[in-house]
């Protein structure tokens, strides 16, 4: 019998007349997605576009909201008064869920991107912010944040469904953060190394550091990020061997539904 998880990447991150990432490539393969909602990148057309594709692949949607940064990709770290933050990431998620309504389909899940992500999930009150910003437009709205965060665990005081991700081609630290993407070893990459490194993972249910520290948690969601150039085959090479496995690749809600998900 075999074990739902979800396989998820971010998309949408083109702009305008740049374009990034191969998403449509990404959409035959992934069974979620996380679409820029304009803020880091993104815009409504290429928003709407990403969401007709992902529907007609079966893809659950999910909002991809940043710090106001486009020239910056949203990586770089801000400081905003939590009401204005609230508001900020209402607007964006609001604006996905329009887009998608428009389509027929729904947003399912919310992932915060790139340094909105990385402060949320070591601090409890801009965490707190975030979640609360979520359940104040719909309280099904599953939270996909990252294993032992205070993200996710700002999701379970909010009563948030709450999906637990990790990252093909990010190392860890010892407390569970993301190794920052100044240290050379910050990247896992090659579809064959972060296969391994997944694997490792999904075998011991535990966060694997660089030091071999082990933090044990569920896994939900694996994260590959669609702005690499080993994007499409490290996603690929991962579905393939999660399937060889035993696991069955679903989206979100699925993997949430389903009983006894994510164990070995």
């Amino acid at each position: 019998m075999s074990t739902s998880i979800n396989l998820n990447a971010d998309l949408g991150e083109s702009f305008g007349a740049w374009t990034m990432g191969a998403d449509e490539s990404l959409l035959a393969i992934v069974k979620s997605a996380n679409i820029a909602c304009g803020f880091h990148a993104g815009d409504p057309w290429v928003m709407r576009q990403t969401v007709q594709r992902a529907l007609a692949q079966g893809v659950s949607l999910g909002a991809h909201p940043a710090f106001p940064d486009l020239q910056g990709f949203g990586r770089r770290r801000m400081d905003i008064p939590a009401r204005e933050l609230e508001a900020l990431l209402i607007y964006q998620i609001g604006a996905l869920q329009a887009l998608a309504a428009a389509e027929g389909g729904r947003v399912t899940h919310v992932k915060p991107h790139g340094a909105l992500s990385n402060m949320a999930s070591a601090d409890d009150t801009l965490a707190d912010t975030v979640a609360r910003a979520v359940r104040a437009l719909d309280r099904e709205l599953i939270l996909l944040a990252p294993a032992h965060s205070a993200l996710a665990r700002a999701g379970e005081r909010a009563g948030l469904p709450v999906a637990l991700e990790v990252f093909a081609d990010r190392a860890y630290q010892d407390d569970g953060q993301l190794v920052p993407r100044s240290h050379p070893q910050a990247m896992v990459h090659g579809a064959q190394a972060s296969w391994a490194h997944v694997e490792r993972m999904l075998t011991e249910q535990a966060l694997v550091s660089l030091n071999d520290q082990r933090l044990p948690t569920p896994i939900h969601s694996i994260c590959v990020h669609g702005d690499g150039p080993e994007a499409v085959a490290t996603a690929r090479h991962l579905a393939e061997r999660l399937a060889q496995a035993g696991w069955a690749l679903q989206g979100l809600p699925v993997v949430l539904a389903s009983p006894g998900v994510a164990s070995t």
